[in-house]
């Protein structure tokens, strides 16, 4: 982890004020928070092998720091942790105290930097621009740093980062990897091997495989799983575990290995330590930012991570002269990737079928990490977005299209789905051809259309669609839906394709679940199942017989009928009686059923469409019909607008709740007649703020729009 950026997302705000405005006050109140959060997530990371924040995270928050101790020195104290270098070894691991520190490295993020880089250097040793001054630049592998001390050529410890003065002895452990010699012949007497853990994709991706089958831990990235690998207590499964190690620099020495950086770094080699191959010496910056773009675009095809790019002068003498600050040496840099950016190969464009048709092309890539998440995939959307072009017809991408075999750029924002940013032409495979978009569903073969003014095309094939069915039933026993326990997709797939005991639709569902020994019998021999597993099951479906009414349409699947649009329809008609009957009844576009259904607050004239439809097609009606004979459906209580102080107004709740959940606060209001919002505009009355509450509490006040606390909201509603 690492320092640069502007504080935002889940470590900070996106509205800070500026440092150079901040009281004395405030700038100490803020450099508390954020220490204390550096602190957490060093601990997280570099002990507990558990990130908590993304990289970019971390360095927008070491960066600000560094900003407000600028601004205010009084508060770099010693113990700050813009001065220090990683975080205290583990009390489950012996200590090791380092003859030589291991520091950290200065992390920059744009090319003018490391022109900076080069002009500090060649200022401290008094350099003229034309003077000669060589670089090596290295690929920054992301995994575990670890020192190894061999004395006599045997390997006698070998031990942790830690703190940068002491670290954890993982000896036993680290004996176990392939890649770290029990043995040198012509070391010098001592000999202290410092490189870095980690594991491939591929090993990485087996792993996680085993894991999930032996019902054990699985990782999110292979740096993860190469930390919590080499730092466990039993070395037998260190041993398991497919560790590598690349070697790249040292500490205490009793003679020295070469002159200089790249000549050191091939004496390791020769020794028969593992060192990276992409390691290049270069005449200045541009020589090392031509390297930092090679390495970028090589990214993907490596087969393990790296997070940047470590340039270091090659002169050792002139190392030495250099020296160290407190944390960092001043001739070394790690020139970070973008940190949510990565270039990888798109093998295979596939289209996937959702619960109401849509078919949604998804990129296969070679698997690479962005934003420290391993994606393999990625949306292309829908068929526009593949040719070039949005849903109006307007260029994107400067109308480059997308094809099998490209190069392409992928990002992350947060924890949203993948996306392809954008293709390099230059590495376009001279065979690629333009996407041709499917016109017919690949799962059923039904028609698939694109109707005017939609931007995706959907199968016609409805309930005949496997894909569809099993999407729908997916979403029926989802979370907001009927939510039953032990009933989940992965089960759903089962059932689906099971001939002896199928679940084609949701009232199969509750057939399966009566307890006659025939179902009882087939079911408990099955993977997975046992006699208390399966009388698990039927009692967690039997007990959703009894469902409300709003959580019935939501079930249902009905395209543009969300979780809040079921909710205001439900409490609208009451009661499935009711709401059947005006279904039944409407006729799109006219008459009083109709009309009735668009007064509902939320309800436009496409989603009435979708529902009016929903019970005048044959197949879909029958299928409801059989459901509800399952079912007991409750009536939902309509609001009790007379008398309500807060009906037909638009709340908004923010920060923390104290009294209440947020969920029951919601129902409350709705019960009540009030519309609840998640966002705050010109058309908000009324906003609920607890404690926390951020930038919604702001808008509101720009906006003179009424606020209250949690216990003047109660007050008001009278609880």
């Amino acid at each position: 982890m690492s320092g640069a950026g502007q504080v935002s997302g889940p470590a900070g705000h996106d509205d800070l004020e500026p440092v150079a405005t901040l009281s004395s006050a405030a700038a100490a109140a803020e450099w508390k928070r954020i220490a204390d959060r550096v602190e957490q997530a060093n601990r997280a990371y570099h002990t507990e092998d558990a990130p908590e924040i993304s990289d970019a995270d971390y360095d927008a928050l070491k960066r600000r720091l560094v900003e407000i101790e600028a601004q205010f020195p009084e508060l770099a104290a010693e113990d700050s942790p813009t001065r220090q270098v990683g975080a205290a070894p583990s009390e489950t691991f012996a200590k090791v105290r380092h003859a030589v520190r291991m520091l950290s490295l200065e992390n920059a993020f744009a090319p003018d930097e490391i022109d900076d880089f080069d002009d500090r250097i060649r200022r401290y040793l008094n350099l003229g621009p034309d003077t000669a001054l060589s670089y090596t630049a290295e690929p920054k592998i992301d995994g575990l740093s670890l020192s190894l001390r061999y004395e006599n050529g045997v390997l006698r410890q070998a031990a942790t980062r830690g703190d940068g003065e002491t670290g954890e002895n993982v000896t036993e452990n680290a004996r176990t990897v392939a890649d770290i010699p029990e043995g040198l012949n012509g070391a010098p007497n001592v000999l202290e091997v410092r490189g870095e853990v980690y594991m491939s994709h591929e090993d990485f991706a087996s792993l996680n495989a085993r894991q999930a089958e032996t019902g054990g831990k699985t990782f999110a990235n292979p740096r993860n799983a190469a930390a919590g690998s080499l730092r466990q207590l039993d070395a037998k499964i260190t041993a398991s575990r497919p560790l590598r190690f690349f070697a790249y620099s040292w500490g205490e020495l009793s003679e020295p290995l070469a002159g200089t950086q790249m000549g050191a770094v091939a004496r390791l080699k020769a020794l028969g330590f593992k060192t990276n191959p992409l390691t290049q010496e270069c005449d200045g910056p541009k020589a090392l930012m031509k390297v930092y773009t090679a390495i970028e675009q090589k990214r993907a095809t490596l087969g393990y991570d790296i997070d940047g790019v470590v340039y270091k002068v090659n002169d050792l003498a002139l190392q030495a002269r250099l020296g160290f600050r407190s944390t960092t040496p001043r001739w070394a840099i790690a020139h970070k990737f973008p940190a949510e950016l990565a270039w990888t190969r798109l093998e295979k464009i596939e289209i996937q079928v959702g619960r109401t048709g849509a078919l949604s092309p998804v990129a296969r890539l070679t698997p690479v990490t962005v934003g420290g998440v391993v994606v393999s995939n990625a949306t292309l959307h829908n068929e526009d977005y593949i040719a070039g072009r949005d849903s109006k017809g307007n260029t994107i991408r400067d109308g480059k299209d997308i094809r099998e075999g490209d190069w392409v750029q992928v990002y992350r924002a947060g924890d949203v789905i993948p996306k392809v940013a954008d293709v390099d032409l230059t590495k376009r495979p001279v065979n690629a051809q333009p996407y041709v978009f499917p016109t017919t569903c690949p799962e059923c073969e039904s028609d698939a259309v694109r109707e005017e003014g939609d931007a995706v095309r959907r199968c016609t094939g409805g309930l005949i669609c496997p894909a569809q069915a099993v999407e729908k039933l997916k979403h029926f026993v989802s979370r907001g839906a009927f939510d039953i326990d032990g009933l989940g997709a992965k089960q759903i797939e089962m059932f689906y394709a099971d001939d002896a005991l199928p679940i084609k639709e949701p009232a199969d569902i509750f057939t399966l679940a009566r307890r006659d020994a025939a179902n009882l019998t087939k079911l408990k021999n099955r993977d997975g199942f046992g006699e208390k597993s399966v009388s698990n099951l039927f009692q967690a479906i039997e007990d959703k017989r009894k469902i409300p009414l709003n959580r019935l349409i939501f079930a249902l699947g009905i395209r543009h009928v969300g979780d809040s649009s079921a909710n205001l329809i439900a409490r609208h008609y009451g009661g499935w009686v009711a709401f059947e009957s005006a279904m039944t009844a409407a006729t799109i576009g006219e008459g009083p059923e109709w009309e009735d259904l668009l007064a509902v607050d939320g309800v436009g004239s496409v989603m009435a469409a979708s529902l009016v439809n929903a019970f005048h097609q044959d197949a879909e009606r029958a299928s409801i019909d059989r459901l509800v004979a399952e079912l007991d459906v409750q009536d939902v209580e309509r609001p009790k607008t007379e008398g309500s102080p807060v009906a037909g107004k638009t709340v908004v709740f923010t920060g923390t709740l104290e009294k209440m959940t947020r969920a029951e606060a919601k129902a409350r209001a709705e019960a009540l007649g009030a519309k609840v919002s998640g966002s705050v505009s010109a058309k908000t009355d009324l906003v609920v703020a607890g404690p926390g509450a951020g930038s919604k509490a702001k808008q509101a006040e720009a906006l003179g729009i009424e606020m209250i606390d949690e216990d003047a909201w109660l007050r008001l509603i009278g609880a």
